[in-house]
């Protein structure tokens, strides 16, 4: 029998990594709490930890000034072509590809020297063009535009569990309080030879917290990403979602903050800056259609991605993947 490898959570990091182990030849199965369904049904209370639902989700521009941002932005370019061969063979997947732009009030080093030879030819951007000062709204020192892609995170999740199921795959809804209670379970496919913690919670790993995120989900089609750094730290972006599923208004960022009631008031101050930067949003109308506010909750990790593998018991492998807090969509398929 092939080696019966568990996969531990449902989200974009899970299902990615469950279709690229299954292609290796391996048994799969995924076991979590919480699997992909429609925008209509899914509990924005009950699922608030069920992070991958609730993400924008797009590729941005960040430019590498250390070795954990280069790994990284290499991993950004190997799903950046994974994604544009998804999207050729199976363009109902969810995946769109369009410009993104980015605007930075308060623009840091790594941006200003950012120039066009060294962003298409040594980091692979491809389509990079810095912005002129007439393009740039009111308040933004620095900008520029590139080809990128968007997810509907709906259609894509459901869609890569159903390639998973229909190539084999077998899953499990069950929740768990330790990975290596996993081991001494019963499966179809045999004892489990590896553990794949993609669960995002990290099991006491000190290191974790959470990032809480509020956006605003509205009918108006957009076709561009938007991404405005503002000076005071805070963001102001939008992500076309496609598919029907309207376009992402964000968005706040705030560390080790629980609360999962969105506020009216960040969603007006949302609504009103993306305006501002971006006034073609409103249509002929001249106004935002609000379908509904989003909270969701980043599980970040201090250092960055923890990927490693462990010895727990007698032949017991767990090998951890986790900690993506909100670039799990942009790195999903660079591990390999």
């Amino acid at each position: 029998m092939p080696p019966h490898v568990v996969v531990l959570g449902a989200g974009v990091i899970g299902l990615s990594s469950a279709l690229r182990i299954q292609a290796e030849g391996h048994a799969v199965t995924i076991v979590a709490r919480d699997f992909p369904s429609g925008s209509e049904t899914i509990d924005a209370q009950s699922q608030i930890n069920y992070t991958s639902p609730w993400g924008g989700a797009h590729n941005r521009i960040v430019p590498p000034t250390n070795p954990a941002e280069e790994r990284e932005h290499a991993m950004s370019l190997r799903t950046f072509d994974h994604m544009r061969a998804v999207q050729a063979r199976y363009p109902e997947a969810g995946i769109t590809f369009m410009k993104g732009i980015e605007y930075l009030e308060a623009p840091s080093e790594a941006y200003r020297a950012l120039t066009e030879e060294r962003a298409r030819s040594r980091l692979g951007v491809k389509g990079f063009r810095l912005l002129k000062e007439g393009e740039l709204p009111e308040g933004v020192k620095w900008g520029c535009e590139y080809d990128t892609w968007c997810v509907n995170p709906m259609v894509y999740c459901s869609f890569l569990l159903r390639r998973f199921a229909i190539l084999g795959g077998k899953v499990l809804r069950r929740e768990v309080r330790d990975p290596r209670e996993v081991f001494s379970w019963n499966f179809e496919a045999g004892p489990v030879d590896v553990l794949i913690n993609a669960s995002g919670n990290g099991f006491g790993d000190e290191n974790m917290f959470i990032t809480r995120g509020q956006t605003c989900l509205v009918a108006n089609p957009c076709p561009v990403t938007v991404t405005r750094q503002n000076a005071d730290g805070s963001w102001t972006f939008c992500v076309p979602r496609n598919f029907d599923g309207g376009t992402i208004i964000g968005g706040t960022k705030e560390p080790n903050n629980w609360d999962p009631n969105p506020s009216l008031e960040v969603r007006e101050t949302l609504l009103r800056k993306f305006a501002a930067t971006y006034p073609q949003i409103l249509g002929s109308e001249s106004k935002f259609t609000v379908m509904k506010d989003i909270v969701g909750r980043r599980p970040t990790r201090k250092g960055g991605i923890r990927l490693e593998k462990e010895q727990v018991g007698n032949k017991q492998t767990i090998i951890h993947a986790y900690g993506l807090g909100g670039r799990g969509y942009e790195l999903s398929w660079g591990g390999g």
